[in-house]
């Protein structure tokens, strides 16, 4: 009798208030089986307006009049219901609570972008001319677990890239966000590798 594996079906729930300049190249990966859905605080953000045009469920959460935890735990509602496997947020950090937090240990990642070795920290366009000031020579992006320490979880993935002299704001923006993308789609594509499912014919 031969057995044949097959990557388990997968539901990613994106949790992002952003631009989402990432998630174009994501939403790709639903043509490799593998379902997405957004969820965000914020009507008029792009992640929103990405997510719309890919064809990919949204929903909006009011965060107005509400408790952080209180917030959380309507997000937590959608994901259940939802059925996610895993969450990636984007954006999100300085709104989550252990209440979300705590039932997704090792099923939800963060990224962020960092400036190494002068400082970490949001990878706006005034950050950019910043680290251009300071003569920074290397900046990147980190994805990693969520744990109630939010940016001391383990790291998932790491990567970066020397910032050249003829570097402007919006070309080391874009540096960053094309080492984001890759984090996000390989790790994304490992976690569907991970579980199979055996499956014997009769």
């Amino acid at each position: 009798m031969r057995l044949y594996l097959f990557p388990s079906p997968m539901t990613i729930a994106i949790l992002a208030s952003t631009s989402g300049s990432d998630l174009p190249a994501v939403f790709k990966l639903k043509t490799e089986g593998i379902d997405f859905f957004l969820i965000t605080n914020k009507p008029q953000c792009g992640a929103l307006e990405k997510a719309k045009n890919a064809a990919v469920p949204t929903h909006i959460v009011e965060p107005t009049g509400k408790t952080r935890e209180a917030f959380d735990e309507e997000i937590l509602k959608i994901l259940e219901t939802e059925k996610a496997d895993f969450v990636f947020l984007i954006g999100y950090m300085r709104i989550v609570t252990g209440v979300l937090i705590t039932p997704w240990k090792r099923k939800i990642f963060n990224i962020h972008p960092s400036l190494l070795p002068a400082f970490a920290g949001g990878m706006d366009t005034d950050v950019h001319a910043e680290v251009l000031k300071r003569g920074c020579k290397i900046t990147g992006a980190t994805l990693h677990e969520v744990t109630e320490e939010v940016d001391s979880g383990p790291i998932v993935d790491q990567k970066s890239c020397r910032v050249e002299a003829t570097d402007t704001p919006e070309t080391l923006k874009h540096k960053v966000q094309k080492l984001e993308q890759e984090m996000l789609v390989d790790c994304i594509r490992n976690l569907q590798k991970s579980p199979l499912v055996s499956v014997a014919p009769f």
